[in-house]
C-alpha cells in the first residue's frame, strides 16, 4: 500500500494511503476548509509528589473552562489527598509511578472521547498557565500542529544549569534524529493534537517520551510548532524535580541512539508507516 510522501511538512498521500482505515480516521478529525472547526480543549497535568504546588496550578487552569485530567503518576506524599479536595478535575491515578511518558499517554487516552486537543503543563508551578491562549493562537488555519512552549528566560541565574544543558542536548540530538529544528524541545507546556498523537508508536515512559514525540511526528508529518511562554522559578525556594541529570541522559541517550539508528536504517516511507498505529490499536 502507497505511503505517500513529503514536501516540507504537509504528507501528501498517495492513492493507496487515501484509501486505507488509518488515513480515513484521521482525515475524519482533522480541520477542513468549509467546515466547523474543533476546538475542543482539555488539560492533562501529570503530578508526582507536588503537594504544595499543585492546587495553585489547578486553580489558574480553570479560568479557561476547558476539562483538567490530572493524572496522579504514584505519588508517595500528600498530593492524593489535596487532589480528593479539589472540585472540577478529573483525576487518574497510577498506583506506582511510571513516568511522566507514561502519565501523558494515560492522559491522552482520557481525553480521548473528550477533547480534540491535549494542553499539558508541569506541575511545579514553572509555567504561567495564561498562557495558554499563545499556545492556541499559534495553531495553523488549517493544521493539526503540536504546538511547544519556547521557555523564555532560561539564561536566567535560579533557572538550574541541568535546565539550560538538557535543553541545548535534547534540541540538537532531536534534530540529528531526523525531528524538527526547535529552541526548546524539553518544555513541558505544550498542546497535543489527540488523535494524531495516538497513531505515533511511541516507546518511551519517561522524559524520554517528550522528545520521541516530536521526532515521530516530524517523521510522518505531523507539524511541530513554537510559541514564546515565560517560565518562573522561585528564588531560594525548594523546587521539586524528578529529573535525574545522570540517569536521565543516559536515557535520552539511548533514545536518540535507537532514533538515528532507524533514520539511518529505515527508508522514509516505511519509517513513517512502521510510526503509526491503526485506527483500532489507537483507540483502545
Amino acid at each position: 500500500m502507497g505511503v505517500g510522501f513529503i514536501t516540507g511538512y504537509l504528507l501528501i498521500p498517495t492513492a493507496g494511503w487515501r484509501n486505507s482505515k488509518r488515513y480515513q480516521f484521521m482525515n475524519n478529525h482533522t480541520k477542513k476548509p468549509g467546515h466547523p472547526v474543533n476546538h475542543r480543549f482539555a488539560f492533562i497535568i501529570p503530578v508526582y509528589n507536588h503537594q504544595d504546588t499543585i492546587d495553585k496550578v489547578i486553580e489558574q487552569v480553570k479560568v479557561f473552562k476547558f476539562p483538567i485530567f490530572v493524572v496522579n503518576d504514584g505519588s508517595t506524599d500528600q498530593t492524593s489527598l489535596k487532589l480528593k479536595s479539589i472540585q472540577g478535575i478529573t483525576v487518574i491515578d497510577h498506583p506506582e509511578n511510571r513516568g511522566k511518558g507514561a502519565a501523558l499517554k494515560s492522559g491522552f487516552q482520557a481525553i480521548s472521547n473528550t477533547a480534540d486537543w491535549a494542553i499539558t503543563l508541569d506541575a511545579d508551578g514553572q509555567h504561567d498557565p495564561q498562557d495558554t491562549a499563545k499556545l492556541i493562537s499559534a495553531i495553523g488555519g488549517n493544521e493539526r500542529s503540536i504546538v511547544v512552549g519556547v521557555r523564555k528566560g532560561m539564561d536566567g541565574k535560579h533557572v538550574p544549569w541541568t535546565s539550560r544543558f538538557g535543553r541545548g542536548f535534547s534540541n540538537f540530538w532531536v534534530f540529528v534524529s531526523g525531528g524538527p529544528r526547535l529552541q526548546d524541545s524539553q518544555s513541558g507546556f505544550r498542546i497535543y493534537p489527540v488523535p494524531e498523537t495516538h497513531f505515533l508508536k511511541t516507546k518511551g515512559q519517561r522524559y524520554q517520551f517528550e522528545v520521541e514525540v516530536l521526532v515521530k511526528a516530524k517523521w510522518v508529518g505531523i507539524p511541530v510548532v513554537e510559541a514564546p511562554v515565560s517560565v518562573h522559578y522561585e528564588p531560594g525556594a525548594k523546587r521539586i524535580s524528578h529529573f535525574k541529570p545522570l540517569k536521565d541522559f543516559m536515557r535520552n541517550s539511548i533514545a536518540f541512539t535507537r532514533l538515528i539508528t532507524q533514520r539511518i536504517l529505515i527508508p522514509s516511507p516505511l519509517r513513517r508507516r512502521i510510526n503509526t498505529s491503526s485506527s483500532r490499536s489507537s483507540q483502545k
